[in-house]
């Protein structure tokens, strides 16, 4: 072949497969412009789309839970004869059951012993003598008790288990800000304490307390 010669033309099979490549190809790009969403930054959609934030859900929830305990909360002698007498109908009647113990609802006025990494006892005047009882004051506040006070704060409502849990821990940060901060906690030994909260039922002779209220007299 020479250099005058046409270039020789592709088998008309060959052409086929490339138009049927083409417009496969302009279809596929059809169906996912179809299917995208265009969001605009700080629209509504654009927030639901945004990583969970533990300390902001903590900000919304707190406010609730603390009014829940506040309004349930059962002076603690009368919390402690209930148990003693009957756990499952004290349960019934002044907890919110949970799948790792109820969580009961407390208030009481106690003269603060020596802490022990935030975790104060308290000698509460018409307890017995072998109940012990403490309150978390920080920096950490462990648990979930918080969260699993009002019972309808559900694993469902989250993405996974890690939102779960950071949930909780929002919910307790939140509470440390309103609820603790304000207090002197490293200064509390020997001074009376009123304080409104929650704890788990575990073991009934020894309640550990997460306040929603707490003040110094």
């Amino acid at each position: 072949m020479t250099a005058s010669d046409p270039a020789p033309k592709a088998p008309a099979s060959s052409r086929r497969g490339l138009y049927l490549s083409l417009i496969l190809g302009v279809a596929v790009l059809g169906a996912i412009a179809l299917d995208t969403t265009v969001v605009r930054v700080g629209s509504e959609s654009d927030v639901r789309q945004q990583a969970f934030s533990p300390d902001a859900y903590g900000a919304e929830a707190f406010p609730r839970i603390r009014d829940i305990v506040t309004e349930r909360a059962v002076p603690a002698t009368d919390l402690a004869a209930a148990i003693a007498a009957d756990q499952d109908a004290a349960i019934a009647e002044f907890g919110t059951p949970a799948s790792t113990g109820a969580i009961m609802m407390t208030t009481l006025t106690g003269t603060a012993g020596e802490p022990r990494a935030g975790v104060y006892p308290l000698e509460v005047e018409g307890l017995p003598e072998d109940l012990t009882v403490r309150v978390q004051t920080g920096p950490a506040i462990n648990g979930t008790d918080l969260r699993d006070a009002p019972g309808d704060i559900a694993f469902g409502d989250f993405t996974n288990q890690i939102e779960y849990q950071d949930a909780g821990s929002g919910i307790n940060r939140a509470m440390a800000a309103e609820v603790l901060e304000p207090v002197d906690t490293a200064n509390l030994t020997g001074q009376q304490v009123t304080v409104t909260g929650v704890f788990r039922l575990i073991n009934p002779r020894n309640w550990l307390i997460t306040p929603v209220a707490m003040e110094v007299q």
